[in-house]
């Protein structure tokens, strides 16, 4: 029975190009994570105190809410 390698080296410059992709990829998402905080940040910003007392939060939490999700 005759047995052949069927492993190849990555072409030059493959493994470059895969980490700058994923690079990109990571920034994009931080970035969307960043502003899914800002935007939820703004929405809590414009509850009155009574709303946000109703949803078990004060002015304080607003910033510790913002805080858990920065990169």
């Amino acid at each position: 029975m005759a047995a052949y390698e069927t492993t190849r080296t990555a072409p030059l410059g493959a493994i470059t190009t895969y980490r700058f992709i994923q690079f990109v990829s990571n920034i994009a998402a931080a970035v969307s994570e960043w502003n899914d905080a800002r935007v939820t940040r703004a929405a809590l910003e414009k509850l009155s105190d009574r709303e946000l007392d109703d949803i078990g939060l004060c002015r304080g939490d607003i910033d510790a809410i913002g805080a858990q999700s920065r990169f």
